[in-house]
């Protein structure tokens, strides 16, 4: 019978490898692409998420149980869609206009990913109405903007107000996060959430399209 607790371990610990064969074996077994996914994956993904919070793992550690993640992702996604399994939601992030930072955009996207979302990416440097086309464009729920320069965070009150004038200020929450952003910040350019972290910041996303 098919280890599910195996493969979240062995993606806690970024053996990609073993992670690929376990996810086969349990598809080739007859256990469903959603129970792989939901027992082994993302059960895997809480637990990385939960102890970078608490800083008991940092980065790097971080980033090799995603590429873990994604090597089992790889065989599931064609069975996902065959299966009808719907991501929780879509989230569309990037790094604001005129900041070319990317590893805490990185980090959310792929503790988001291992919640289930539906997660596009549109890179650093991404224009208010950039993030206005792409939430049309994909259906998404969430926005979400990062930013680690003081200089560039003002950019994100830019994505408030396109999203306002586009008409999807009732549809679209819109996160913000990094370095120099605070609570006070977010509530005062109008954004719906921030968090401090990758892990809070998925965990926060869940709250917004479950509400």
């Amino acid at each position: 019978m098919a280890d599910l607790n195996a493969i979240s371990e062995a993606l806690q610990k970024g053996k990609a490898n073993d992670v690929k064969t376990m996810v086969q074996a349990a598809i080739d077994e007859g256990v469903t692409a959603r129970e792989v996914l939901q027992q082994g994956m993302m059960a895997g993904m809480d637990v990385v998420g939960r102890k970078f919070k608490n800083n008991e793992i940092y980065v790097p550690e971080v980033l090799i149980a995603a590429r873990a993640m994604n090597a089992g992702i790889e065989i599931l996604r064609p069975l996902l869609i065959s299966e009808d399994v719907k991501p929780v939601g879509t989230v569309v992030i990037g790094t604001v206009k005129g900041d070319l930072h990317d590893i805490g955009k990185n980090l959310v996207k792929m503790m988001m990913e291992g919640k289930g979302f539906n997660v596009v990416d549109l890179g650093s440097d991404v224009s208010a109405d950039a993030f206005v086309a792409a939430a049309k464009e994909n259906n998404a729920q969430i926005i979400c903007c990062s930013a680690l320069l003081t200089t560039t965070m003002t950019e994100m009150k830019n994505v408030v107000a396109a999203v306002d004038t586009a008409g999807m200020r009732d549809k679209v929450k819109i996160m913000v996060g990094g370095a120099p952003v605070t609570t006070q910040f977010c509530e005062s350019i109008g954004a719906d959430a921030y968090t401090p972290d990758a892990a809070s910041a998925a965990e926060k996303a869940v709250e917004l399209v479950t509400a």
